[in-house]
Formats: structure tokens, sequence, C-alpha cells
């Protein structure tokens, strides 16, 4: 059978177009729900958890009630003693009166300190001596109450121990001022007293051996006191870990 090529053949059914796809109805749009889209935000890295925010800690300065409470207190039953000892003491028979409370180891005996600890610089000429130990005392207590201000919440020693030395020293302040001279009245003896002057003596021949401890107050065992826990916060300031872990701030990137 021939073909002729001017007679026009009809295509066949692979040769025919596909129809176009037919337009949604009103109803199908409603139905279709698009695909749901990746959120960056919520991409972690695999194996990793979030890192915390960390805002830096503040420490708050201490508060003053603890040095004033203190120091007050160790300021009235230091002076409310020392008038105690001026009245009582100063009745007793004999020019070096004294109360015994402890045989052979602990008195109560009046006595009168011009000078600073272990009574130096008493024989400095009064036009000196005091103007200079009323200098000394008011520094003293401006450096202490500045100090205070500092201190941390974790220096618990230096907390405590502070406010001992401010409440010995207004004690003796005040005493230089009303009196221009410090009331003493504890009179210590010991054995070891003795032994240690005797060590003394063998560097400074001059050195008087004695089992005797100058006599002293109730301030100046405060001080004592507050200065061995000032040393003690510096031992353990200084034994203390001064380097912390590094804060995670950076986070990996997302995978592709």
């Amino acid at each position: 059978m021939s073909i002729d090529p001017l007679k026009p053949t009809a295509p066949s059914a692979d040769q025919l177009p596909s129809a176009p796809p037919s337009p949604l109805t009103p109803g199908e749009l409603h139905t279709t729900e698009p695909e749901p889209t990746a959120q960056l935000t919520d991409v972690q890295p695999a194996g990793l958890e979030p890192s915390p925010v960390h805002s830096p800690a503040v420490a708050a300065p201490p508060s003053y009630l603890l040095l004033v409470g203190m120091a007050g207190t160790v300021l009235v039953l230091d002076y409310a003693s020392k008038v105690w000892a001026v009245k009582t003491l100063s009745d007793l028979p004999g020019p070096a009166g004294s109360m015994v409370i402890v045989e052979d180891m602990l008195n109560f005996a009046l006595a009168y300190n011009k000078g600073g600890a272990f009574s130096m610089g008493a024989s400095v000429d009064d036009r000196w001596r005091s103007p200079f130990f009323l200098v000394v005392g008011f520094v003293a207590v401006g450096f202490i109450i500045s100090l205070y201000r500092k201190v941390q919440p974790e220096q618990w020693a230096l907390r405590f121990g502070l406010p001992l030395v401010l409440g010995g020293a207004l004690g003796n302040l005040v005493d230089r001022v009303m009196r221009g001279k410090v009331v003493d009245f504890i009179d210590y003896r010991a054995g070891w007293v003795e032994f240690m002057n005797s060590l003394i003596a063998k560097v400074q021949p001059t050195w008087h051996v004695t089992d005797h401890w100058p006599t002293f107050n109730i301030a100046d065992i405060c001080i004592c006191v507050g200065v061995g826990l000032i040393a003690l916060d510096m031992f353990l300031t200084g034994r203390a870990p001064t380097e912390t872990a590094p804060l995670k701030t950076d986070s990996a990137a997302p995978h592709g």
C-alpha cells in the first residue's frame, strides 16, 4: 500500500500531546497543605546541648551593720571594764594593789600606759607622744572603715577580724582623748612568757627576762584576735583558686 505524501494522515496515539492538567477547584485549594520548611532556629548540632546564657555575678559590698555592731560592742565592753577597773582597783590597799583571779597566773592590777603596744614610746615627751598616737589612731580607724567595703563575701575571716580591730582601736583612742593614756588592768604570768623572753635575751642582752606579760585590756585582746583573723584571711586567700572554667559562649554552626 502506498502512501500519498500529499494526503494528510491521522497521528498515532503516542504522538498525540498529553492533555493539560485540569485547574483545581475551590475545595481542593483548601485541602492542599504546603510542605513544612526547616526552622533554622530549632536546628542544633548533633550531640550538642544548647549553652545556657550566664550573666556575670557582681558581689555586693558588705553591709556596715556587722562592722558597726561588733565594733560598738567591743567599745562598750572595753569602756565599761576600764571604768570598773579605775573605780575598783584604785581602792585596793598598797601602791600596786591587785585582785587575784587565778593564783600565780591571772590578776587584775590597775596600770596606765602612755605609749603604744608593749609601752613603746612611753618615754617620749608628751608634746610629741600624745599627738602622734592620736593621729595614728584616727588614721587606723579611717583605714579600717575604707577597707571593710572591699571585703568579698567569701572572706569570712576578714569580715570578722576588721570589726574587732576597729573596736579595740576605738577603745584605746577614747582613752587617749579622755585621759591622755590607756587604762590597763589584766595582769598575766606564765612559764612560756619567761621562756620567750629568755630567747629574746640571747639576741638582745639588755632584755629583761620575766614571766610577766605586759598588762593589757579588753581592747588589746580584740585587736590581737582581729589581727590573727586578718592573717588567717591572707593565708586562705593565697590558697584559694584564682582561675575558673571559661564560659561556653560560642556555638557550632548548624550542619547543612
